[in-house]
This record gives C-alpha cells, structure tokens and sequence, in this order.
C-alpha cells in the first residue's frame, strides 16, 4: 500500500492540551452511554479481532461475514474465520463470549449469531415472520442484557419499527413504534432507554428513494423498558437525514455526548455538498456545531474518540476529527480511497480504527499511525465491531 493512498496525520505536537478521555474497551463501546471518562490502560495483545462483513473485489462477488485478525507488531491481516452470508450485512454487535450477531443490510432479512471461533450458531429470517417486515440495518442489546433491540420498517409505508428479540433464540417477544421512518442505528443512554436515529427517508420496495422533499428525520428516545416515547428532537434543515451515532464522555460537560453522523439528501447537488456531516445531542439539544464542508454531505461511520468524535465520509475520502474544544472545525487525519467502518481500538485508546479500499488504518492524535493492506482484495461493509478474545 502506497503513503499517498493512505494518509493518516500526526498531530501529537498540536495536541498537549487535549485531555485523554477516551471510549470504554468493553461492553460501552457496544452501545451504552459510558459513565464517566476511561483510563487509557494498555492492551494486553497487540491483535486486533475485528468482526465486520465484505465481499470481493467486484460486485458480483458474494457477501462474507465473518473475523479478521490484525496484528499490529507482526505487520499482518488475516481471515480467522468467513462464511457466506445471504445478502449484504450491515451492523454488528459484539458479545461478552467473544461472539457476535449481524444483521442485514437495508431491505434485507437476515440475522444471524457466531460464536468466538466465527461459526454460525442461529439465523433468523424475517421471511418467516408476519408483517412483511424489513431489517434497517442495526441492533442493540437491552440495558438488562435478556433481548436484542432490531431496527425494522415496512418497505411498503416505511414507518419504523423496534422489535424485542429474545438474547438466544433471536425470536421476536415485541415491538414498539419508532415514531419516525427509516430508523437506522440504535443506542442506549445511561438509564438504559433507547436513542434512535430515524432517517427519514422512505424507499420503494426495491430499496428506490421517494418523496424525499416530505422527508422528516428526528432524534427519538424511548424507554428502554416498554418502548414509550419519551422524546424526539429534529434539525431545523429537514434534508439532513440522521444515520449513525455514538457516545462519548468529554470534559466539562455534565453528562455524556451524542454524536451524530449526517447524510445530505437535498435536490440540489451543490447545495448537499456543502451540507455538515456532524450534529451532536446533549440530552437536551440536538444543534450542528459546525457547518463545515469538508465531507461532501455524507458521513458515513462515526465513533468517538480522545476530545471529541471521528466521522468517515466515503464519497470525499477522508476521515474527520470534531473537537469539543474547537467546535466549529473538522480536522482531516485520514485521506483514504473509501474511508468507511469505524472502531475505537485499546491498543491506542482515544484513537480509532480505520477501514479503506485498500487496507486498515490506525490513528491516535498522539501516537503515531499504522496502517496495513487487506490480505486479499476486499470491500468491506460499513461497519466493524472489536471481539472480545476468550
């Protein structure tokens, strides 16, 4: 891999002042609104295991899930373990066994649960399931850890659903209303209810936007125990659909930050464009700290990291910094060929793993940057979750 497809900046020297509070290399990062700050203890290996989901390098080339193993110090990537799925996978959850569930992609209907080796355990498909339902692409686990939490809508009407699934089965025990359309990825906060991002866009059966001058995205909060709303927030610009989000304890505020990823959806190319990639929601506001430009209208992952958030955005090919601490910007610390997936990584903590075109990236504002080409060509999925090594 080449320097110039893989630009990763160092800014130690820039940074004394930046105080390291960064994400919790457990059962946080999977989803739940960190209590306070993380010390930044060392990784007891230098490898990396990483579950996400790819295919090859052509489009027609089938979707795999499965584990990769990245090796830092040896200067290796490699599949632990890959199987075929039957469609393109999206969002992922680790689990405490070192296991980990996927689910589909947008439109698809799959759900499927590995165990630490990367074997299938149990699938569910929602062809199965009355309503004629659609996967949104995320899951979350209960604040009490007895059920999965799965975005769903009706490809038909595109209203939101959240089904309560059973933690070993996957068989569907509820469902509760997103009160939007599109819901995409989901979060608990501290007291265990539910933050979801609905997008806003409804879609064709066949996965096609329509009426996308109606669109309405919004913030929703729901009780973690019985799904009642108890909050919605929107952007005053209703063409800024909200996608993924992720928390993060910084300092100076009173209660943990909501980051979150934005996707431009205006008629007009210049103007989605110009469009911000980053809002952030405090419990209280859901505002647009910046208005810079820098990510061509599209972010895609997004993950929190040393001082603030690291959001990708594929179609500029980078990857951006937000500082608490200097709110109106975004940083460049990464020009890559479709800068995607997103992990905070414990062997650097506050820094964050990076997925390219052409390999995986490693980046910390105070140490230096790593980088790795794939072990065979690979397009990876949109996001990747670390595993828990037993």
């Amino acid at each position: 891999m080449e320097r110039r497809d893989f630009l990763l900046g160092s800014l130690a020297g820039a940074l004394a002042a930046v105080p390291v509070t960064a994400p919790a290399a457990d059962d946080d990062a999977a989803g739940r609104a960190p209590a306070g700050a993380s010390p930044a203890a060392p990784a007891a290996s230098p490898v990396c295991r990483l579950a996400t989901t790819w295919r090859g390098a052509s489009p027609d080339d089938p979707q795999q899930i499965g584990i990769l193993d990245v090796d830092w110090e040896g200067r290796t990537v490699r599949v632990r373990a890959a199987h075929q799925a039957p469609g393109r996978g999206h969002g992922l959850l680790a689990e405490a066994d070192g296991g980990v569930v996927a689910v589909a992609f947008r439109q698809g209907t799959w759900l499927w649960k590995l165990d630490a080796q990367g074997q299938p355990m149990r699938t569910v498909s929602l062809a199965d399931e009355p309503g004629g339902r659609r996967f949104a692409g995320h899951l979350v686990a209960s604040a009490d850890d007895s059920a999965l939490l799965t975005s769903e809508f009706d490809p038909h009407s595109g209203e939101g659903w959240i089904s309560v699934r059973d933690r070993h089965t996957l068989r569907k025990l509820d469902e509760w209303r997103c009160h939007g359309t599109d819901p995409h990825q989901m979060l608990l906060d501290s007291d265990g209810h539910l933050v979801i991002a609905n997008g806003g866009v409804v879609r064709t059966p066949d996965d096609r936007k329509r009426d996308v001058s109606t669109m309405d995205s919004s913030l929703v909060l729901l009780d973690g125990r019985n799904g009642a709303l108890r909050g919605q927030w929107r952007l005053p610009d209703r063409r800024l659909s909200l996608r993924h989000i992720a928390w993060n304890t910084l300092p100076g505020l009173d209660r943990p930050l909501l980051g979150v990823a934005l996707q431009a959806e205006h008629d007009d190319p210049a103007r989605r464009a110009e469009a911000p990639v980053f809002a952030a929601w405090d419990g209280r506001e859901l505002r647009m700290p910046t208005r810079a430009a820098d990510g061509g209208g599209y972010a895609g992952d997004i993950a929190a990291v040393v001082g603030g958030f690291v959001v990708s955005c594929q179609q500029a090919q980078r990857a951006l910094w937000w500082r608490h601490d200097q709110p109106a910007q975004l940083t460049v610390i990464a020009r890559m060929q479709e800068a995607g997936a997103l992990t905070p990584t414990p062997l650097a903590a506050g820094g964050v793993v990076i997925a390219g075109a052409k390999g995986i990236g490693r980046w910390h504002p105070q140490q230096p940057a790593a980088m790795l080409p794939w072990p065979q060509p690979m397009a990876l999925g949109s996001h990747w979750v670390e595993l828990k090594q037993v």
